[in-house]
Parts: C-alpha cells; sequence; structure tokens
C-alpha cells in the first residue's frame, strides 16, 4: 500500500471502501482514500505519558510501587549531585537533567517538565541562529570585552601587577 502526507501531517492511504466509518474521529473517508489523522504524539514524535516500567513490574501493585520509590530515590540522589555541582566546576545542570530523565521513565510530572524544556532549549536555538540576534550578540559581546579591557588597563595604570588584596592604599 503507498500512502501520502500532506502539509498537516495526516496521511492519505488509498481504500477500496467508500463507507463513513470514522475511527474516533481519527479517520475521515472519501471516494477512495481514507486520511487517517496523526495524534500529536506521532507528529511530534514524543512518546505517551505514563510509567515505562516493565510489565511484569507494573502487573503488580507493590512492586510497582517499590519500582517508583526507587526511582525516585535513585533521581533524587543524581538531582542532588547535580545541585552539590552547580557552585562547583563541573556540569551541574547537565546532572540535574539527567536526574530528571531518570524520574521521567515513571512520573508524568517530570516528563512533562522535561519537554516543556526541550520546547524553550530549542526555541532559545533557533533563536540563536537568526542573524540579526547573531550580529546583536557578536556587538554585544564585543563591547562587553571592551569595557573590561579598558578597565584592566586603568587598574594596571594605577596599581601595576599588584593583586587587589595586596594593594597598601
Amino acid at each position: 500500500m503507498h500512502a501520502e502526507s500532506d502539509e498537516r501531517g495526516d496521511v492519505v492511504v488509498p481504500t477500496a471502501t467508500t463507507d463513513g466509518g470514522a475511527d474516533h474521529g481519527k479517520v475521515e473517508s472519501g471516494a477512495h482514500l481514507v486520511r487517517v489523522r496523526k495524534t500529536e504524539d506521532e507528529r511530534t514524535g514524543t512518546a505517551e505519558l505514563g510509567s515505562r516500567a516493565p510489565g511484569f513490574i507494573k502487573a503488580s501493585r507493590p512492586l510497582h510501587l517499590s519500582w517508583q520509590v526507587g526511582v525516585f530515590i535513585v533521581g533524587l540522589a543524581v538531582v542532588g549531585g547535580g545541585v552539590v555541582l552547580l557552585p562547583l566546576p563541573g556540569p551541574g545542570w547537565l546532572i540535574i537533567f539527567g536526574g530528571m530523565a531518570i524520574w521521567a521513565t515513571e512520573f508524568v510530572w517530570a516528563q512533562l517538565v522535561l519537554r516543556w524544556t526541550k520546547r524553550k532549549v530549542t526555541e532559545a536555538a533557533q533563536k540563536a541562529m537568526d542573524p540579526k540576534v547573531r550580529r546583536r550578540n557578536i556587538v554585544l559581546t564585543s563591547i562587553g570585552v571592551a569595557i573590561l579591557a579598558a578597565a584592566a588597563a586603568v587598574y594596571l595604570w594605577y596599581f601595576g601587577w599588584v593583586l587587589p588584596w595586596n594593594i597598601d592604599r
């Protein structure tokens, strides 16, 4: 069977029937074509919300609850490590998002936070690639570097190579 896709992300599939059978609002039939509407998850490539635990764990309520507690504790440890690394040298935010990804394997709220974060990061990356924004950022960075160079030159002119905490004035 050959299927074509239109601009809305719907798929048009040839069919031999012309009945008006709608599959819960997802199928519209025409003379010889059936339009199958893609869900939001299919268009965006995102998975369903909810637990990704194996089936045998989901089948037993106590086992699933234990699984969720374990996932929460592991995610909490990773997020805690990321928070500790925020003021220290290290990839603090990256580790925090790694902990959120661990939580997202089991908790819907974490999945929603990660989707929102991914959307915002993608929007920021697209904005950063805009030529006007890139020019503005280059100009602002150049001005900032010039101001810092001027401040360093003034400091060296007055005090020389003496560190600020060793100045006797």
